[in-house]
């Protein structure tokens, strides 16, 4: 008794579907793979606020090497130049794109309509605006004039809203893009002698909080990244040993952990990627100074004042 002629074809067919099929899985798995290994940034337009800094350098780095469209700030035109040089010398050009260069001073406001003419000319659109300027001063607040007042803001408030504001509208004609603010843990926690340079970190915190909820529709993100400071000894030993120094020294005479430019710049590709609301970089003792702050306020404010009290004292 012989075999039907059908079951013949649809054996022989059998193992062609299955090779058809397991090929056509691994194909949409490569597909699926490369897509998640590719750099959130690669092909994107990112600019970044002070290419310059410690942090600006690092972050040039990294997102030249992914692939990025940047547009590097600054307000030496000479160092910009020699950074777009270090960044061409090390990468590959068929993988990468030259930087564009903008001068860019957020202390000079009548500056930046022209600044932000030019930066959205660059590309004709902007995916990503990281801000990462600031000026910082220590001083009591009586011996601050309201001109050093005034350039605080200027350089951390007013400068960053107003490029804010200057890419917006294009952002959310296209309904996407990302507004990131690299900011200080004293827009949330506020120490001695610190007040101007506080306040302006505070207002700029304020402002970037409200238009996350006012431009979500838009389909806009805003990130908010909270560190102490950018220092280069942020890993060193000696740093690491001091943890057992009191609680307020940490947060008054003695700087907390700061964390290192690299550490901070891979953060920042990190919030470009997961697109989080708000991240605070600190160790344990400054994120349960921030807690402190709002739950005890008598308690931190005595804290705050016994830091300055002794150290008054030791140098008297």
């Amino acid at each position: 008794m012989g075999i039907e002629p059908g079951w013949n074809a649809t054996a022989l067919l059998l193992p062609c579907v299955v090779v058809v099929l397991v090929a056509g899985l691994l194909h949409v798995y490569s597909l699926v793979s490369g897509l998640l290994s590719q750099s959130p940034v690669r092909n994107k337009v990112v600019l970044l606020s002070d290419a310059l800094s410690a942090i600006g350098k690092e972050c040039a780095s990294i997102f030249h090497k992914d692939g990025a469209r940047l547009i590097l700030c600054g307000k030496n035109w000479e160092k910009l130049q020699e950074l777009s040089d270090d960044l061409l010398k090390v990468s590959d050009p068929s993988a990468t794109f030259p930087p564009k260069l903008v001068l860019l001073d957020f202390g000079d406001t009548t500056s930046l309509p022209e600044a932000i003419t030019e930066i959205l000319e660059c590309y004709g659109c902007l995916d990503a605006l990281i801000l990462n300027s600031s000026m910082k001063i220590k001083a009591p607040a009586h011996t601050l004039s309201l001109e050093v007042d005034k350039l605080l803001m200027d350089n951390n408030y007013f400068g960053p809203v107003t490029l804010a504001k200057g890419v917006l509208p294009s952002m959310m004609s296209r309904r996407c893009g990302h507004l990131l603010l690299v900011n200080s843990i004293q827009a949330k926690l506020a120490v001695p002698f610190r007040t101007s340079y506080a306040a302006s970190k505070h207002a700029v915190q304020a402002f970037f909080d409200c238009l996350r909820s006012e431009v979500e529709e838009s389909g806009v993100s805003v990130s908010t990244i909270n560190f102490t400071f950018i220092s280069s000894q942020a890993s060193s030993g000696k740093q690491k040993d001091a943890v057992a120094k009191f609680f307020w020294s940490y947060l008054y005479t003695k700087k907390p952990l700061g964390v290192s430019p690299r550490e901070a710049a891979s953060e920042v590709a990190k919030t470009l990627s997961n697109k989080r609301k708000e991240v605070l970089m600190a160790p344990s003792l400054p994120k349960a100074a921030v807690y402190a702050r709002s739950f005890f306020p008598n308690l931190f404010f005595a804290v705050m004042a016994a830091g300055v009290k002794d150290t008054t004292n030791t140098k008297m």
